[in-house]
């Protein structure tokens, strides 16, 4: 009982504060990590890119992250700048399959980019792989540093997310790649107001307003960011649907507390889109 009068006080914390990035350190902190990865062997903050019926979540997790990686053509030349890195489990998938010279991972979360340094310690590889605190809409990096900039499923939480199109744009060298896998509305007008299940909470309370929009907009702020050839494309299918079905699966052993109410979250998820962004800073 204790235990969960102290977890509802974190989650009011987190969904009351008026500091956008106070307000994601407290959703990601209030969680257990024992918990939410129980079972598994990595610890991938992403929805999953779902390619076979019988995928697992370490299977899907790294899916999406590979599949991020091919959109913006990651290379052993490549350093690599990685915008809400979560664990970093990405990072390490990348440049242990010679996919990056370097990876520099930036993330609002203490205990996110604290797990990422120490285990980038026990692997030894700190010369070519670094966390550290920041936040998306100011990087803490010089002009013309990155050969790439990604964000795997969190720049929704960036507030906005068109001054992280500015500040990767930014950092980016001329010719560089910004790539990202981003949830959004189906339509713009969905009213957030409409998501009250506890997994999709988040969309209700988390997202800036100026980050609500379809993907016609996104591709429009990108472009009127100055980048070129833009693609917006949605992944949904195997994204949210594969997730769905995943946790919808009849043969589980069990299920999370939050799956209780499965229709309501199939109205809710039919709201959603995925998409694969990709886009060039001219040179």
């Amino acid at each position: 009982m204790l235990r969960d009068i102290r977890t509802f006080g974190k989650i009011l914390r987190a969904i009351t504060t008026r500091d956008p990035a106070a307000r994601v350190r407290r959703f990601y902190e209030f969680t257990d990590p024992e918990n939410d990865f129980a079972g598994q062997q990595t610890r991938y903050v992403n929805i999953g890119y779902w390619q076979y019926p019988d995928s697992t979540l370490d299977e899907a997790g790294a899916a999406l992250a590979t599949c991020l990686g091919d959109a913006v053509a990651l290379g052993p030349d490549h350093d690599v700048l990685d915008v809400g890195c979560g664990y970093g489990e990405q990072d390490f998938l990348w440049l242990g399959t010679g996919k990056a010279r370097s990876v520099t991972g930036v993330d609002v979360t203490p205990r996110h980019v604290l797990a990422a340094r120490e285990r980038a310690e026990r692997a030894g590889l700190t010369d070519r792989l670094a966390f550290r605190m920041g936040s998306a809409t100011t990087l803490p990096f010089p002009d013309d540093s990155f050969d790439r900039v990604v964000s795997l499923d969190a720049a929704f939480h960036f507030h906005p997310r068109s001054a992280f199109f500015a500040e990767a744009y930014r950092v980016l060298r001329p010719g560089g790649l910004l790539g990202t896998v981003d949830t959004l509305p189906l339509h713009g007008d969905t009213p957030r107001e409409v998501f009250r299940s506890p997994r999709f909470s988040l969309y209700r309370f988390s997202i800036p307003d100026e980050n609500w929009h379809d993907r016609a907009a996104y591709a429009e702020q990108l472009t009127g960011t100055g980048f070129a050839e833009v693609g917006v494309r949605s992944i949904r299918e195997h994204t949210w649907e594969g997730w769905f079905r995943h946790w919808g699966d009849p043969g589980r052993a069990s299920t999370p507390d939050w799956w209780q109410d499965q229709d309501q979250i199939r109205r809710e998820l039919d709201l959603l889109d995925c998409v694969l962004a990709v886009a060039r800073k001219p040179g």
